[in-house]
């Protein structure tokens, strides 16, 4: 058990916890939810976060209230979301306020800890060399506790919390598949086209009338097979396990999605200077990974066919 959850079970007495569940859809959302099957939470537990078809998958059955997209450092929607949980916060009380971000973190985590929750804040593992703009901010209001992934950053401010990818295993298959069929997933954020992943897997020549694309904001005419914008976490899985290779973004959600389905993925970062994301934090996790061994890792423009033939040869296994 996390020391994130010692504390709030320490708090309410063994109690289940009626908490206030604060991410972003993606990795953020992923983690928190992945983390949440380990705590002790009562039904009543609420959950903030933008409506999407990851939101509605992941959460059906629990209750959800919906505010509007936050996107990064989105100063009116951040004020937007900050006033619906505020709201929130006047005609519930929670036992606990817990999030991984992002930007929707510091629209309700100060709220709650000034009205009196015990809140706790869970940086993102693809922070790998210190906290977020989000974290930075978190970190200073009275409080707030505030938590790291990463031992190696962690302080008497950051306390160390187990890491969402510490239960992976690369294992290898006795086969490579020599033409293998394609998922490739460019991510949902907006608006941050990634037209060079596109680009690097149409270089391959590998993608055909068998290639499945989840392309969200970057729409193209030059994409052979069928393509979605956005996708529910059941079309997404059924894509994943009737391919060979699937093809990502360094999104934490996407990782984690593949590695708990025994996928290794090839993953591709988002770059800042290409303009396909506000910071170049996908370079840290997809460094992670491939010292990890989970995912095969290549930059868009050094992508080869010979990258997704040898990709095919491995799956992951979890390790508890």
């Amino acid at each position: 058990m996390s020391n994130t959850m010692n504390g709030i079970a320490e708090l309410l007495g063994g109690q289940p916890v009626k908490a206030l569940l604060i991410a972003s859809t993606g990795g953020h959302l992923a983690q928190l939810f992945r983390f949440s099957a380990n705590w002790n939470l009562s039904d009543e537990s609420l959950w903030v976060t933008f409506e999407s078809p990851q939101s509605l998958s992941l959460l059906a059955g629990k209750r959800v209230q919906y505010v509007p997209y936050v996107p990064p450092r989105g100063l009116k929607e951040a004020f937007d979301a900050r006033r619906a949980i505020k709201n929130i916060l006047r005609t519930e009380k929670f036992d606990a306020a817990i999030s991984t971000g992002a930007a929707i973190a510091v629209s309700g985590l100060p709220d709650a800890a000034k009205s009196g929750v015990p809140s706790f804040y869970i940086e993102s593992v693809s922070r790998v060399h210190g906290p977020s703009l989000s974290g930075r901010i978190l970190a200073r209001v009275p409080g707030i506790r505030t938590y790291t992934q990463h031992s190696h950053w962690s302080s008497r401010r950051w306390v160390e919390h187990p890491s969402v990818l510490d239960q992976f295993l690369r294992v290898e298959r006795d086969t490579l598949v020599d033409r293998p069929r394609l998922f490739v997933t460019l991510g949902t954020i907006k608006p941050y086209r990634f037209d060079s992943i596109i680009d690097g897997v149409l270089r391959s020549g590998l993608a055909d009338s068998s290639t499945v694309w989840q392309v969200g904001v970057t729409g193209r005419k030059d994409l052979p097979g069928v393509v979605h914008d956005q996708m529910s976490a059941g079309e997404f899985m059924a894509a994943a396990q009737s391919s060979d290779v699937v093809v990502t973004h360094a999104g934490v959600g996407s990782v984690i999605t593949l590695l708990e389905a025994g996928i290794h993925p090839v993953v591709v970062p988002r770059l800042k200077r290409r303009g396909e994301h506000v910071d170049d934090h996908q370079l840290q996790i997809a460094g992670l990974l491939e010292r990890s061994g989970v995912a095969t890792v290549r930059d868009a423009e050094a992508l080869e066919r010979e990258n997704f033939r040898s990709a095919s040869r491995y799956s992951t296994r979890g390790l508890s």
